[in-house]
């Protein structure tokens, strides 16, 4: 009997995730979620639909799963990023210029987000994509409150949540205008953000 192909050499489940996670969030980013089918993602990974149905039960899993990895990338990213930083404004602008290069070296992750919150307003992805949010602002809130220690938690987390807006808004922008690196965004949000810190901690000051 004559051999006519080698056989596949076989992936472990891991790997294979990962090569699907891949994949669909590149799908989910070029079509978005309405117009993907796993029958798409199954073929641009090599597989067949059972396989994804195995691994995430559904097309909607699936989306979860991608937006799931992006999220602990981007806490991965951020943290490593303020480790060796130097301070706590240091901190912060290291943690905002690792998200802004994140999306230069992996565009189709934005784009995912975007895509499903434009998709599916009510639907699960965007409670997911809520909870990246509530990730991130808990994050800069914390790194806030150690440039100013004793200051009210709730204003901690407005700042937080204006940062992590801003961000989102001027990743939008850039996006759309060109020309505008990691680096320029990055210190745009810090003229921004740290001064008018600047300022209201040495309105505090002065009251003492």
């Amino acid at each position: 009997m004559t051999q006519t192909g080698a056989a596949r050499p076989r992936v472990d489940r891991d790997e294979r995730e990962r090569q699907i996670l891949d994949a669909a969030t590149s799908v989910f980013a070029e079509r978005g979620y309405r117009a993907t089918s796993m029958e798409s993602v199954a073929s641009r990974v090599g597989v067949t639909k059972p396989v994804l149905y195995d691994h995430f039960g559904s097309k909607e899993g699936l989306l979860l799963a991608c937006i799931a990895r992006a999220r602990q990338d981007l806490l991965s990213v951020t943290a490593d990023a303020v480790a060796d930083a130097d301070g706590p404004e240091d901190m912060v602008r290291q943690g905002v210029r690792s998200f802004f290069r994140m999306l230069d070296e992996n565009g189709t992750t934005w784009a995912l987000i975007a895509e499903a919150e434009a998709s599916d307003p009510d639907g699960p992805a965007v409670r997911a994509l809520e909870g990246i949010r509530d990730q991130q602002t808990e994050f800069i809130a914390g790194l806030l409150g150690m440039r100013t220690p004793g200051e009210d938690r709730v204003r901690l987390e407005a700042y937080a949540q204006v940062v992590v807006g801003a961000t989102e808004r001027l990743a939008l922008w850039r996006a759309r205008r060109g020309g505008i690196d990691a680096e320029l965004a990055t210190e745009y949000l810090m003229d921004m953000l740290w001064s008018g810190m600047g300022h209201r901690r040495k309105r505090a000051d002065a009251a003492q």
